[in-house]
């Protein structure tokens, strides 16, 4: 336990625990993507995580949300040890290759933690306002109706389109600091690690981002 409390054994675990959560955005980002197939795909997905035993359901909620406060606690933990470590030499060497991405990781996994809340309150709790809440003609609940009736307002899309931008900054940066932390960036790996970084973030950003676009504009219907 004291090894965590290191610098490194911080990383790790931001390392560790980032990656976990980037598996889990992909899967997200996977299932959310039935709603392409209309109405009956994203229903019958959402149907079948509804399936599942609620133990299961739980547990898998409550390790979710453990990965998370663990991965903001030792955020913060380590950007308040490498603030109260950096002398102005160093200062100076780093900014030459900081990007805004990894210069404000802090503030972009922050504002992100914000929009999970809402996201949570919105389609999870059900509890903000605007939502349409009816059950499909098998006499599920409407899951479409409720996502299309959230990306109704231009309003609600454009704080959804801002939060993708927000998580696409976040995971440029976050996905080559995990290779980084595991030994994996050299000189010789760090362009294509950069590129892998590039793509995931951007196909996350890109897939999530299409979702309320297609609603607002129409282009997906019930």
């Amino acid at each position: 336990m004291e090894f965590l409390n290191t610098s490194i054994g911080r990383k790790i675990v931001m390392a560790v625990t980032g990656g976990c959560m980037v598996l889990f955005t992909l899967v997200h980002l996977l299932g959310n993507s039935s709603i392409f197939v209309g109405p009956s795909g994203i229903n019958a997905y959402a149907e079948h995580l509804h399936s599942l035993p609620l133990p299961i359901i739980m547990l898998v909620r409550l390790v979710l949300l453990a990965i998370l406060l663990v991965h903001i606690i030792y955020g913060i933990q380590l950007t308040i040890e490498n603030r109260s470590a950096t002398t102005k030499n160093y200062a100076i060497k780093a900014s030459r290759k900081a990007t805004f991405a990894s210069e404000n990781m802090i503030w972009t996994g922050l504002l992100l933690f914000a929009f999970i809340l809402f996201h949570l309150l919105q389609f999870t709790l059900r509890v903000t306002p605007g939502l349409t809440l009816t059950t499909d003609a098998t006499g599920h609940f409407n899951v479409f109706a409720m996502v299309a009736s959230s990306f109704s307002s231009f309003a609600s899309v454009g704080i959804y389109a801002a939060a993708m931008v927000v998580l696409f900054l976040h995971l440029f940066h976050g996905i080559q600091s995990f290779f980084q932390t595991i030994g994996w960036n050299n000189d010789c790996t760090q362009p294509i690690i950069t590129r892998i970084g590039s793509l995931v973030a951007l196909v996350v950003f890109l897939g999530f981002v299409a979702i309320p676009l297609s609603i607002f504009f129409g282009i997906l219907k019930g």
